[in-house]
């Protein structure tokens, strides 16, 4: 089933192990994971050739750069390796599932398709993971696993990253959140890999910080240090010398604090202070690791956006007289255009660099898309073919489609400019082979990132990693806890490696996932369990949920369950349990500020109109009453309007797995009743709709095909009266659809 390819030792070794259990493998960037996972697709498709092969890759172009790898080195037609994207419509998808062999997709997506049973895992034999490291909390590939490990009836799953982390408790989540059962490890300096290695010269540059940045530094640093004196006053802050971590961990627990009914006016003020104190945080950064242009244009967005904003702590950080000389400070940098000198060392190192070989390709990576734009600026003073590569998101005009940022690395490729310009989209996984350097215009205190940047270059020749380093800054702290977490990074995971001897076979999910997390502690996070004796299995209870939903924990929580989910977009409602009870989901701070928003009467007042049954659920733990400005009484005054002017039950749950276990029993009791259930998304009012709704109810019939029947019949008797063969010739009516109708309009009516 290859071509064009030979294994490579190492490969063929991890490939041995993945071929009998479940893999993580550890593998720097360039020496072939991929080619991993097309091995091992090969082997699970020639022992199950009626089997799928899936693999999930965070980003379009990854998928689209995947598929390209396995259409070039296995000997499969080429339409029966697709891609699955966003920019694919969910029906066309759902076809394409039904002949392909290979399916390469978004995670996000495929959730949905799940959800709504386009696609069935237990056709697939094989699940790849590409960029594991993602593998955590929320994250798609968590659930995905879970489901696929439930359902799939010959399962394997490979899991593929350059750099899990350098937190042992993490990796540890990683393996248990894919059910993972051994670990391949491997680093440049393994035997069998460092004849593959390319030479990579990396080089710290280091450039002076300017006397005029260290006087608005010091401003800067007087207003951080005046807030967290006052915070250290009321008793919330041990120290004034805390770092940003331990800022964002006291500002977690005031908030807490706060949203369980705590209101005195030093937590309150503490928190505020806190919020004060990260934003300077944050203006440090950018003076001392951008330059003064990024840090005044920081600034001056939070002055103008103290002139709407009832946020106090963006009102009194402005009126500071520390910020307000900094910003004047930096302001005139910017208007003498003093000059960055992290720009001017850039500047001479492409020119050098342009000078030795001018076909050279060059990757410059920056945190920040101004300080992107801003290099871009620099290049074309230089006369450097070059081109800046961020993100979709707009940001100030700036942002490129997929299908833009294709384009741009196609061209880089074919040496159409030298320089990308690129902020973290470029850091994961894009293949850009034969570029010569790679410049970090900042270092960043992440192992994962820091290996992913410098993986863009040795891929097939030598390269060169640069590193520009403002001296006496916090670029230099970031350095070295870059350095010293990769170093921890292999530590943890060769040990993790040695200790990996357990199996979680005995149980295809509760036992297994039990024996991984005792192994690895009470820290691990696990898999939701159903709520005892809530699991709902037969007879089939439904729910349908909103489309906007489909992210949302509470509906996996409910598949977990055993609930047949399905997405549709509705009018009103969040959920419908039946075709009468419809359910308006509010977290607790959604509820308070659809009141602050004037949108929650009109929600309630819709739902109320189009269901006979309407019930509201707020979801949370937080005290309702301390979240935002809204006097109690106001709150008072909307939960006593819902109940009593409108009829309508408010519940109370406790979070996602509360309202998914409540919205199921509620689901059993309508629909476990003698009588037919019919989901529309409100009652039907006009004689149009009153036909959909009386033919959508008839069996195997949904909305679009009864919408379909109507259109060619013309009415409801001419549709009865047809005949098996005036039915069969319609388009998405079958021979089973056509029996079943034909049957029900014409046996007679029996009570047995």
């Amino acid at each position: 089933m290859l071509r064009d390819f030979t294994p490579r030792l190492y490969q063929e070794t991890i490939l041995a192990t993945a071929v009998q259990h479940n893999t993580l493998v550890v593998l720097p960037t360039g020496l072939g994971k991929t080619a991993i996972a097309f091995l091992l697709a090969a082997q699970r498709l020639s022992h199950y050739p009626h089997y799928k092969i899936l693999m999930l890759s965070p980003t379009k172009p990854l998928c689209d750069q995947h598929a390209e790898t396995f259409r070039r080195h296995l000997d499969i037609p080429t339409e029966k390796i697709v891609v699955f994207t966003g920019s694919v419509a969910p029906e066309t998808r759902e076809e394409l599932w039904k002949d392909a062999q290979i399916v390469i997709s978004t995670p996000q997506g495929l959730e949905n398709d799940l959800i709504n049973k386009r696609i069935k895992l237990e056709e697939t034999s094989l699940l790849i993971f590409d960029e594991a490291q993602h593998a955590t909390g929320e994250y798609s590939y968590v659930w995905l696993a879970q489901q696929y490990e439930k359902s799939a009836k010959f399962p394997r799953i490979l899991a593929l990253t350059a750099s899990p982390g350098s937190d042992l408790e993490k990796i540890k989540e990683i393996c248990a959140n894919l059910l993972i059962e051994k670990v391949e490890v491997r680093t440049e300096k393994d035997p069998d890999v460092r004849p593959y290695v390319q030479q990579i010269k990396m080089k710290w540059i280091e450039v002076e910080f300017p006397e005029a940045y260290k006087a608005v530094q010091k401003f800067l640093l007087n207003c951080r240090k005046s807030k967290l004196e006052e915070v250290n006053k009321y008793g919330y802050c041990d120290s004034i010398n805390v770092t940003k971590s331990e800022l964002l961990a006291i500002q977690g627990e005031l908030q807490k604090k706060v949203s369980t009914g705590e209101k005195e006016f030093e937590a309150l003020r503490s928190m505020s202070l806190v919020a004060e104190a990260l934003k300077v945080e944050h203006a440090l950064e950018l003076l001392e690791t951008q330059g003064a242009k990024q840090l005044y244009t920081y600034l001056h967005n939070l002055q103008q956006e103290s002139l709407t904003s009832k946020v106090k702590a963006v009102k009194n950080l402005v009126l500071d007289e520390n910020f307000k000389s900094a910003m004047f400070l930096a302001g005139q940098l910017v208007d003498e255009k003093v000059p960055n000198p992290k720009l001017i060392k850039l500047k001479e190192i492409i020119s050098d660099e342009m000078g030795k070989r001018p076909d050279a390709k060059i990757i410059i990576f920056t945190q920040f898309r101004d300080s992107a734009e801003e290099i871009v600026i620099s290049m074309n003073e230089l006369l450097v073919k070059n081109h800046v590569f961020v993100g979709q998101a707009k940001k100030n005009g700036v942002g490129f489609s997929q299908k833009q940022q294709k384009e741009i690395l196609d061209q880089f490729r074919a040496g159409e400019f030298n320089v990308l310009t690129s902020t973290s989209v470029g850091e994961e996984g894009l293949d850009i082979p034969s570029v010569d350097q790679v410049i970090f215009y900042e270092p960043i205190p992440s192992a994962i990132r820091s290996i992913q940047r410098r993986g863009r270059t040795g891929r097939l020749e030598k390269g060169e990693v640069l590193i520009l380093v403002t001296t006496g800054t916090r670029d230099e702290a970031y350095r070295w806890s870059s350095h010293h977490k990769e170093k921890r990074m292999h530590r943890n995971l060769e040990a993790l490696k040695k200790e990996f001897s357990y199996s979680v076979k005995e149980d295809k999910v509760s036992k297994g996932v039990n024996a991984t997390l005792n192994q690895f502690g009470p820290s691990v996070t696990s898999f939701p369990k159903p709520l005892p004796n809530t699991t709902f299995t037969e007879p089939v209870v439904a729910v349908l949920a909103d489309h906007r939903e489909k992210n949302n924990r509470i509906v996996k929580e409910l598949i977990d369950l055993g609930i047949s989910v399905k997405t549709a977009q509705l009018e009103s409602a969040d959920y419908l349990v039946s075709g009468r009870v419809a359910v308006e989901l509010k977290t607790v701070p959604d509820f308070v500020a659809s009141i602050i928003d004037g949108r929650l009467l009109e929600q309630v007042r819709d739902l109320k109109k189009n269901f006979e049954r309407a019930i509201v659920i707020i979801e949370g733990e937080e005290d309702i009453y301390s979240l935002r400005k809204v006097h109690a009484n106001a709150i008072r005054g909307m939960l006593s309007s819902i109940v009593l002017d409108f009829g309508v039950p408010i519940l109370y749950t406790k979070n996602p797995k509360d309202t998914a276990g409540l919205l199921a029993i509620m689901a059993q009791r309508e629909q476990n009743k003698d009588r037919e259930v019919s989901y529309h998304e409100r009652k039907p009012h006009s004689l149009k709709e009153q036909q959909e709704f009386f033919v959508s109810a008839l069996p195997g019939i949904g909305i679009q095909t009864a919408r379909l029947l109507l259109e060619h019949f013309c009415s409801i008797k001419e549709l009865v009266n047809a005949s098996r063969k005036e039915l069969v010739n319609l388009k998405g009516i079958g021979e089973k659809t056509a029996e079943r109708l034909i049957s029900l309009f014409e046996e007679k009516y029996g009570r047995k």
